[in-house]
């Protein structure tokens, strides 16, 4: 439909002009063509005009005018697709992708056949997984131009989508046959996408079919092996199976996947059998190491004892530093755990008497190289370490520096020991010295900073980062850009460890914007796979773009985040000023000039921090402004800066804790402590309804989990307080709902019952005991020593659980008990004599990290750590 308002050849030439300089990025020549136009009286206020040098404006970053042109030109031509299609590309460019959708389908009211504003329509359809709205859009791109491959492609994966298969297949075989004979790598990915769309329609046998037809066109071999063998396996036609993995572990013998899928496809179930197909497999390929250590898995008795001797007497000769993490999943098996054991310190006797694995082995047979007795020294540190027997691991790792003080694997297990026992600053003292001796090795030096985060080193970490980061930028600020997410979890952590809340939460949303902008940053390739006709891979971004947030580093950063809000709704962080003048006012002279010392050095600090903030930003609208000037596209909104005063003191800290927790009910539904976290939010917001919602869904995963022993108890008693305030409809329904977990049973029947059944478990000990205190206070004595309980005969007396013990203990969620605390923690130092946290104070570090300050003094090495 022409404009309402239509200008004259001249203008009209002119108007033509600004739409080619702004397809061409000439974004000054086309607000000159528009003030042309404008400067006319009769046209100062034509429509497409002002909308076309908004969006020119737009592409200069001068946003506010741009939306005012724009908007301006929309009141004055509200019939115009060119000012919807132009305001839809702006709300696009804010990312405001229901608005810029609302404006398309506007546009296309009053020009319903214009192709480039159906195909951005698509674009944000299908970036907003709107499947039915994309449908229709690509069947109207479909019948504009069905000679385009573009417009069938896309109207095929549409009904793809929506797992409408035969009408996609339709679609797909009709645009197929439109195809030139000649056979590239593009029609080899087509026919690859068709037989993918069969599968999934649950058509095996025609899949196959397909795929024995179309073969010989297709370039990708290895696809179509691995398709083979998977189709035969999945249609019980095992020896059509059995020859393609066979052919594939030709191919490649390391593929432990292959090994499994032949096993299937032989119908092998018998150890004896399986172990038999791996030694044919160890004939034929007498260096892969899959068909050495897989029989390992079945193998027992005798048998697992000369086979693994073989294993790891070949690893030790040639010096395997992973050996110990190959075989670590074989120690589930507590016998195998013993031969292994037997095996390595016999090797490390035989080398030391007589230079070879076994004494028993002949005269005439070589003496294994000097490495092999490190290597055994390092297997026994880590074996020893993993068994939890830390005495025994720091003896080996020791022998193992003293005999080569150079290798900086020693150094790194050293630190790994002393962190599995409890002592972060030694572990980080081990790992700085690791990292100063391979300063150009990024993996020690994020290592090492890791480890330094984990003491609460936070500075020290950044500093240690820096020499892999950008120069002129902090490492805190390219790190973020870099999106390293270890690093910003990790720095959460530590954060909350020192009661930091508002920095913990700064780097929580850091992490939460980098999955936003890598579900953003799929809007570039919707046409780009169309047009490469990497379709299965595209697919493949879609369906993992819509479980991003299941990734655990967004678990980390999300459970960060709702601890600290909940911290924070219980204990708001009061106004500092107001403290502050209060606390003066009884400061004696010399104590509130330290103050005022300490509060200037304090705005300084800040100050300089601000100004290092600033001068970053202004490199970043540099950077922009040059990029703009070869960007067609608008920049991304500028995002609200992250102030940590600002998030430690917001408003709602609870409705913010929803936030993070919304995308894990969704996609980490699975883990328990989604909704133990969500009971926790909803108990805070007295959402009766949100809270059996909770209960029942980790109910449903694990009726036996301590934490959720104690939430039921409380929640019996919310319940029970709530009796009278609810409505009759919530009562009756919470009340139904209930009655299968609870069972007629009272809060005291429950918690007896649950400590009847779990008496074996710490976890169990100490949620029953908080619950006996919480219960009935009288009950002190017998809850604490419940919860204390270190009795060899209990499962789960590790460090985590008896740290957590303690702070508990602290906490007062037992109540006023100091000479329990004492007690206790003089008991755990016994059991955990490498554990920060369980020495007395007179062997603490004096030098350990506070709140107040991260600095090591020279004195750590004074620590007593034994």
């Amino acid at each position: 439909m022409p404009s309402s308002n239509p200008l004259p050849p001249k203008e009209n030439a002119l108007f033509k002009r600004i739409l080619k300089c702004y397809e061409q990025k000439q974004y000054k020549n086309g607000l000159k063509f528009a003030k042309q136009i404008l400067s006319n009286p009769k046209y100062a206020e034509h429509g497409e005009t002002l909308a076309m040098k908004g969006l020119t404006l737009n592409c200069l970053g001068r946003k506010e005018e741009a939306y005012e042109y724009v908007r301006r030109g929309l009141r004055n031509d509200l019939k115009s697709h060119v000012c919807w299609h132009v305001y839809g590309l702006l709300q696009r460019s804010d990312k405001k992708y229901d608005e810029a959708i609302k404006c398309y389908r506007n546009a296309l009211k009053w020009e319903k056949d214009n192709i480039q504003i159906l195909r951005d329509l698509s674009l944000l359809q299908i970036q907003m997984r709107d499947l039915e709205g994309y449908r229709d859009t690509r069947y109207q791109l479909f019948m504009l131009r069905p000679t385009q491959r573009a417009s069938w492609i896309g109207f095929g994966m549409a009904y793809h989508l929506l797992q409408d298969y035969d009408t996609a297949l339709r679609i797909l075989e009709e645009f197929r046959k439109t195809q030139l004979s000649s056979f590239d790598y593009e029609h080899s990915e087509l026919l690859l996408y068709q037989n993918m769309v069969i599968q999934e329609s649950g058509a095996l046998k025609e899949a196959l079919d397909h795929l024995t037809r179309y073969s010989d066109q297709i370039c990708d071999k290895l696809s179509i092996k691995e398709t083979f063998g998977k189709l035969n396996l999945e249609l019980k036609r095992y020896k059509e199976a059995e020859v393609y993995y066979k052919e594939l572990l030709m191919r490649n013998p390391e593929n432990t996947t292959y090994y499994a899928r032949l096993q299937e496809a032989q119908q092998l179930t018998t150890a004896s059998e399986k172990l038999n197909m791996f030694s044919e497999f160890q004939e034929l390929f007498p260096r892969a190491l899959a068909p050495r250590r897989l029989p390992l898995t079945y193998a027992a008795g005798e048998q697992f004892r000369i086979l693994v001797d073989k294993y790891l007497r070949q690893g030790l000769h040639k010096g395997v530093p992973p050996l110990f993490v190959d075989l670590r999943s074989l120690y589930k098996d507590p016998e195998k755990v013993e031969v292994i054991e037997r095996l390595v310190l016999q090797y490390v006797d035989a080398l030391q008497k007589v230079g070879k694995f076994s004494e028993e082995d002949s005269e005439s047979s070589p003496k294994e190289p000097a490495s092999a007795l490190l290597w055994a020294y390092y297997y026994l540190a880590q074996h020893y370490d993993y068994l939890g027997n830390t005495e025994k691991a720091l003896s080996y790792i020791d022998a193992a520096i003293e005999h080569t003080p150079t290798l900086i694997e020693l150094f790194v297990t050293k630190g790994r020991i002393y962190k599995h026992g409890g002592d972060v600053m030694e572990a980080y003292k081990w790992l700085d010295e690791a990292q100063g001796l391979d300063t150009a090795d990024r993996y020690i030096n994020s290592k090492c900073a890791k480890y330094m985060l984990r003491a609460n080193l936070i500075k020290e970490a950044e500093e240690t980062c820096s020499k892999f980061t950008r120069e002129g930028v902090s490492a805190m600020e390219n790190l973020n850009e870099m999106q390293c997410m270890w690093f910003q979890t990790e720095c959460a952590l530590a954060y909350q460890r020192l009661e930091k809340w508002g920095d913990a939460l700064k780097k929580c949303h850091e992490v939460d914007r980098h999955f936003s902008e890598i579900i953003e940053d799929q809007f570039d390739f919707h046409t780009y796979c169309m047009r490469k006709m990497t379709l299965r891979s595209y697919v493949g971004l879609l369906r993992l773009e819509d479980v991003l947030r299941a990734h655990p580093f967004y678990f980390k950063a999300a459970r960060c985040a709702i601890e600290v809000y909940l911290r924070l709704h219980d204990k708001p962080l009061k106004d500092e000023t107001a403290e502050q003048e209060l606390n003066t006012e009884n400061l004696a002279p010399a104590e509130l000039k330290k103050l005022r010392n300490k509060q200037r050095k304090a705005r300084r600090k800040a100050e300089l921090e601000r100004q290092q903030a600033a001068q970053a930003q202004e490199k970043r609208e540099q950077h922009n402004k040059s990029r703009q000037q070869g960007d067609a596209e608008p920049d991304a909104p500028q995002q609200d800066e992250l102030v940590p005063e600002k998030l430690a003191r917001v408003e709602d800290p609870l409705e913010q804790a929803i936030r993070f927790l919304q995308p894990l009910q969704t996609l980490a539904a699975r883990r328990i402590e989604t909704h133990l976290m969500a009971f926790e939010i909803y108990s805070r917001k007295k959402k009766p309804l949100l809270m059996l919602q909770s209960i029942k869904r980790a109910h449903r995963l694990d009726p036996n989990n301590p934490k959720l022993h104690s939430y039921l108890i409380v929640y019996h008693g919310y319940l029970t307080r709530w009796q009278g305030s609810l409505d009759a409809s919530v009562a009756t329904v919470l009340k139904q709902e209930m009655e299968p977990i609870f069972r007629g049973r009272d809060p005291h029947h429950m918690n007896a019952e649950f400590l009847a059944a779990h008496s074996k478990s710490l976890e169990a000990l100490f949620e029953s005991a908080r619950m006996m205190y919480h219960l009935d206070p009288s009950q002190q004595e017998a809850a604490i020593k419940l919860a204390t309980t270190l009795d060899k005969s209990i499962e789960g007396v590790n460090l985590q659980n008896c740290t957590r013990v303690l702070q508990a203990l602290k906490n007062g969620e037992f109540g006023s008990c100091p000479e329990q605390v004492a007690d206790y923690k003089a008991r755990c130092h016994v059991q955990f004599p490498y554990a920060q946290v369980f020495r007395p104070p007179s062997t603490s570090c004096q030098s350990s990290p506070t709140a107040e300050s991260n600095h090591i003094s020279d004195g750590k090495e004074n620590c007593v750590s034994n």
